[in-house]
């Protein structure tokens, strides 16, 4: 029996074009004053990065002819098929790296050895939607001799942030002395320039506040007014905006606002013509607002979530969806003066004449930072199996 353990050692999230590192332990769970003849042995062990795309068959009509293509290239060229067994197909997939070929381990022992691979830039991010799912996935496979491989998979989230692609990093290098033993070290400081390009990126782009005021008002007129500062955020962050009602001239009873994505199939691959967009509400704000003139709302981004992008099957974009419902009176006859006295009381009427109307409003969502979204993945930063 031998225990394989897979770590990542910086979190189970990451950035298209960063390196993922994971470090994997095999190791000899017996005494180890047990004799030599406890020893084991495996044959080989690999490594391999792939991403599985599955498709609602209600939803999405994809070509036939796509089928299992990668699958049949990999069984023809190595018995190791990491996508083996697992639902839809495998769209993208790294070299196959060997870790060690005839591994013995005595009793109490145990070999670690460190995976690197640079994640592809121009893959899609993972994204489990109503109608498609992009699922990242390390498979570690190894075998005894005679034995079936077995497989460990590691699942893993990556975000895709646009322009990181179209960068290019200063060439310092050839005017460094040259050093083939700092190779690695090389690759490292790389991985974590890309990583603090992001993080800039990301704040130019969400640090730009400027006032977007809106008018709110149906077809008998102003309802009040709208104010925003922002329209592009990082997950993690916290969507804020105030409303005015003073200023309206119809009084606004209640009102909702929905932090929801949109979830749309290109043209090409919809299973029905005129097929309807999925919705999906990640925050939700509602207020009784009578008589208030001023008030606001706070929707949290979920860190979880997936921030917008655009593949060549599907599309997500994200939304504000406000509703709001109006009185078809004056404020004034919305209240009943229930007494003559001093000491005046009112209390609001049985009935009242509404009408209701909604208004979306659009916004960007980008990434965030990977070590703050893995905070909360759902993913362990560690697996393992025995074999």
């Amino acid at each position: 029996m031998i225990e394989v353990l897979a770590k990542l050692g910086r979190g189970p999230v990451f950035l298209a074009g960063e390196v993922l590192e994971c470090v994997i332990t095999f190791t000899n769970p017996l005494s180890a004053s047990s004799t030599s003849a406890s020893s084991e042995m495996l044959a080989w062990a690999s490594a391999q990065i792939h991403c599985q795309f599955h498709a609602s068959e209600n939803r999405v009509a994809l070509p036939p002819s796509d089928g299992s293509k990668h699958d049949v290239q990999a069984e023809n060229e190595t018995v190791f098929v990491p996508n083996r067994g697992e639902r839809g197909q495998c769209i993208l997939s790294t070299p196959p790296k060997i870790l060690f070929c005839d591994l013995r381990l005595d009793p109490g022992e145990s070999k670690s050895y460190s995976y690197c691979e640079t994640l592809p830039i121009d893959g899609p991010p993972s994204f489990r939607g109503q109608s498609v799912k992009y699922v990242y996935k390390l498979t570690i496979g190894c075998q005894r001799v005679n034995s079936p491989i077995k497989l460990l998979r590691v699942p893993f989230r990556v975000l895709v942030l646009h322009g990181l692609k179209d960068y290019q990093f200063p060439q310092d290098e050839a005017v460094a002395p040259s050093n083939p033993f700092l190779e690695a070290e090389e690759g490292l400081k790389k991985d974590s320039r890309l990583a603090d390009l992001a993080t800039e990126l990301l704040m130019v782009a969400t640090s730009r506040r400027s006032l977007h005021l809106y008018n709110i008002s149906n077809t008998r007129g102003k309802v009040g007014t709208f104010c925003i500062f922002k329209t592009v955020y990082k997950i993690g962050e916290d969507v804020i905006g105030t409303f005015n009602f003073s200023e309206g001239d119809i009084p606004c009873l209640q009102f909702s606002v929905s932090l929801q994505t949109e979830e749309s199939i290109q043209e090409e691959f919809q299973r029905r013509r005129g097929q309807p967009v999925s919705f999906s509400t990640h925050a939700r704000h509602q207020e009784a607002c009578l008589h208030t003139a001023q008030s606001s709302f706070s929707l949290p981004i979920p860190l979880s979530s997936t921030p917008g992008f655009t593949t060549n099957i599907v599309s997500l974009k994200w939304r504000l969806h406000f509703e709001f419902v109006t009185s078809s009176e004056s404020a004034g006859n919305c209240l009943v003066r229930g007494s003559q006295s001093e000491a005046i009381t009112w209390s609001g009427v049985e009935q009242m004449e509404v009408d209701t109307f909604s208004w979306d409003l659009p916004i960007k969502v980008l990434p965030t930072n990977p070590i703050l979204a893995s905070y909360v993945s759902q993913f362990s930063s560690t697996n393992s199996i025995t074999i």
